[in-house]
Formats: structure tokens, sequence, C-alpha cells
């Protein structure tokens, strides 16, 4: 079986190969084609996964190629992991936003917005060439902002392209563990809502929902990491345990100061970071996949500091520093692939699971995946105040959309004026001036 990698030069495509390294069932992937623009980048990843492979029986073939159309010929499976202007640009954005008093960060507010007005149109081009090079091809998106990029994706290619995240399956991951689950995969997780917006409402094990004994104990709610950060009186007001990026909402004030006042924004310490990783890997008698482990773990380390420190959350625990979107991504490929059927938190079309969106809106919930493909599963209404903030960035996420297609600058402005997080339209106005001035890639703005 063939994956393409778009992005294949990403820091963190070594995740996704190290786990295709302990797959040898049959149907595995047996060859995966590295696509990326910056071929330096290619050869560094490369680097990587060769080292990774060594002394590893049957290893799945590498190669790479900066020819995108060459990349997805033949592919049965499209990882989509692209960043649009790269890490310079989630700088930029991040940056441009802070100035204005808002947040940039790359999913969420401001940041998220600009991100997916410079994805949308390479995304959709992608999807185009993957509908003519590759029609019976999969394509599971991880580029961010991951929901909206989907749905962008999904106008030409269907239900053939799921999008993923691992934020749903770390939370549920600290929620069994504190409740003493010892298997978590035996949970269902009741989780509704868009990507990086997203609640569990419930946790249930041999058909007892265990969130309800979570959340009466204050201090087994205070001993994980959504308990630091959002504090457990505030969890229990809302009787559901809120994704991580709810933090950029709930207590944006605070978010906002924190980052304004960081020495670096996340976008430039990434930068800096990964351009000291290939640099060292320029080095032929270095170690480039001991580069490349020192490196992640302090990128792990380092993931949302700003706001466990506002908090006052402290360190990371020390299993939540191993990831996970691979193992999401890998569980999806098998159960596609074989016909393995198992249960993930997925982003997909609606098809009627939130009655407060259209058919065709990408949210994420958990899904029944099978040969056929990623089907969501029925789900409760969302209260009220969960599904006001649903229904808002939806609506923006589909102004994005609008504005990438149209390329009007006006629908641009709608779209950030919109957003929960930005609070005047003459703040949208001056947001959209300054990415145009930073970002080539929106100049199509007019």
């Amino acid at each position: 079986m063939r994956l393409t990698i778009l992005g294949g030069g990403g820091f963190r495509v070594p995740l996704v190969y190290g786990a295709l390294l302990g797959d040898h069932a049959e149907g595995r992937v047996t060859h995966v084609v590295l696509h990326d623009l910056d071929a330096g980048r290619l050869h560094a990843v490369t680097r990587v996964l060769a080292e990774q492979a060594a002394g590893v029986p049957g290893a799945p073939e590498v190669t790479a190629t900066t020819d995108l159309d060459e990349a997805l010929r033949g592919a049965d499976f499209v990882f989509s992991a692209i960043r649009v202007g790269g890490l310079e640009g989630r700088a930029h954005d991040e940056r441009v936003a802070l100035a204005e008093g808002v947040l940039g960060q790359e999913t969420v507010g401001a940041g998220g917005i600009a991100y997916g007005l410079r994805t949308v149109p390479v995304a959709v081009d992608i999807a185009r060439r993957v509908a003519r090079l590759a029609p019976d091809a999969w394509v599971i998106n991880f580029t961010n902002p991951a929901g909206l990029v989907t749905e962008a994706m999904s106008r030409h290619l269907g239900d053939r392209v799921i999008g993923i995240c691992d934020s749903p399956v770390g939370l549920g991951r600290r929620i069994a563990r504190v409740l003493g689950v010892t298997n978590p995969a035996e949970a269902w997780i009741d989780y509704v809502g868009l990507n990086h917006l997203g609640w569990v409402r419930g946790l249930r094990v041999a058909g007892r929902d265990e969130l309800p004994r979570l959340l009466a104990d204050p201090e087994l709610l205070g001993s994980f990491e959504e308990g630091k950060l959002f504090g457990t009186e505030w969890l229990r007001s809302l009787g559901a345990i809120p994704n991580e990026y709810l933090h950029y909402y709930y207590f944006n004030r605070e978010a906002v100061r924190a980052y304004q006042e960081a020495e670096q924004t996340r976008g430039a310490f990434l930068r800096d970071q990964q351009a000291r990783f290939y640099e060292q890997t320029r080095d032929p008698d270095a170690s480039a996949l001991r580069a490349w482990d020192r490196t992640r773990a302090e990128r792990e380390a380092t993931y949302m500091a700003e706001n466990r420190e506002t908090a006052g959350a402290g360190e990371r625990d020390a299993d939540d520093l191993s990831g996970g979107y691979e193992k999401v991504a890998l569980a999806l490929m098998r159960a596609i692939a074989r016909d393995e059927r198992t249960t993930l938190i997925l982003n997909v079309r609606n098809r009627g699971t939130l009655s407060v969106l259209d058919t065709e809106a990408v949210i994420e919930v958990p899904c029944l995946v099978d040969a056929n493909g990623a089907h969501p599963v029925a789900a409760d209404p969302l209260p009220d105040h969960a599904t006001g903030l649903v229904c808002a960035v939806k609506a923006v996420e589909r102004e994005v959309l609008s504005a990438a297609g149209s390329g009007s600058r006006t629908t641009a402005v709608k779209a950030f004026a919109l957003h929960p997080l930005v609070d005047s339209v003459g703040v949208a106005r001056r947001l959209v001036d300054g990415y145009r001035a930073v970002h080539p890639g929106l100049s199509y703005l007019k």
C-alpha cells in the first residue's frame, strides 16, 4: 500500500513513519512518498527516517519528490500536513494579531483566520489534483485549521477526505487515566463540537457514565491537565470537560496578555527551534534522529506553556508528552484498508449529526470507521452555550471559504469581524490589511 505525505519535509513526519514501522500486518503501508516544496527539508527528514528504519525488517520504502503530481499518482492514502507560509508565516499571524490586542493562535481567532485564508486555496488545488490523479485515494487531513481545511477539500472529494486531530484523543486518555480506567480503548467518549472547539460530555465504561464521578470530586478533577488549566469550579459549572483550546475563549484576556508579554510567540519559538534542527542535519557525521528526538522533546514540553502559566497549571505531565496524531492516522488507515472496524474521533461532514448545522458542515465527533470510510455517530444536542460558540465559529469558517473562493477583501473583513474573539470591525479591517502586507499569499484579496 502506498502512502503519500504532503508536507513530507515537516518536523512531525518521523512520528508517522515510526508508527508505520510497528505495523507488520497484511495490507500495511509498504511505500512512503514524501512531498515538499523544500528539497533541503526533504533531505533532512529522509535522513531521520533512514535511521529509524535501520535494522527494521520490511521497513516501508521511502522516496522523496518536489513534484506534487508525481507524489499523488498511485497513492492509496494521502496524508496532508502542509504549512502554507511556513513557521515564519505563523509568527507573522501571531504578531499582527497581538499588535491589535487580539489572539493570533494558528487555529483560533485572528491567527486561525489568516492561516485559513492562505491555506484554503492551496488545499483546494490539492483536492482537485487528488480527484484527477488518484480518485480512489483517501485523504487524511492534519493541515490546520483542520476542520476548515477538511471542509474546503470535502467540496471536491466528498467523504473521501477525513480530518484528524490528537487533542480529543489526548483529552479522553487523560480523563480515563484519572478515573482509573485500565484500558482507555474500552471507554466510549461522548465528544462533540468543531476542531479545537469541542467538549467531553460523558465517558462510558461498560455502559456506565463515569464523568459525573469525576465532576463531583474536586481533588480528582484538579489532578490532570484540563482541571489545572480551566479550574475545577469552571469545569463543574460547565458540566463537561472542554478541549484545551477553549482556554483561548474562556480566558481570552489572560491568554492575550500572556502572549503579548512572552519573550517569543509560539510560532517564532518553533521557527527558530526547527531552523536549528534542520541546520544540524546538514552535518553528515551527526545523527539526524538524535537531533530530532531532542528537538521533539523540547517542543512537546513547551506546548501551550503560556496558557499553563496563566492558569498556574505547572509543567505538563510526562504521560502527555508522547503526541498521538500519528496513532490516530494509522488506526484510520487500518480501519479503511483492512475493514478493521473501530471508533475514532474525527472531522467529517455533519450529515445531520448536529441539527443546528447543515449536512455539509465538517464537525468533530466520534465516528464508526470501516472500509467505506468514517460515519458520524448520532449525538445529543449541545447545550446553549456550546451551540452559540459552534454556530458562530462555523459561520466564520464559511466566510473564510467564501473569501478564499472569491478573493473578496470585504468578505475577509466580515470573517474577522464576526469571530467571537475579534471585538471590532475596525480591528478586522486593520487585520486584513496587516496580513496582506506581510503575506504574499494573501495578495489575492482585493
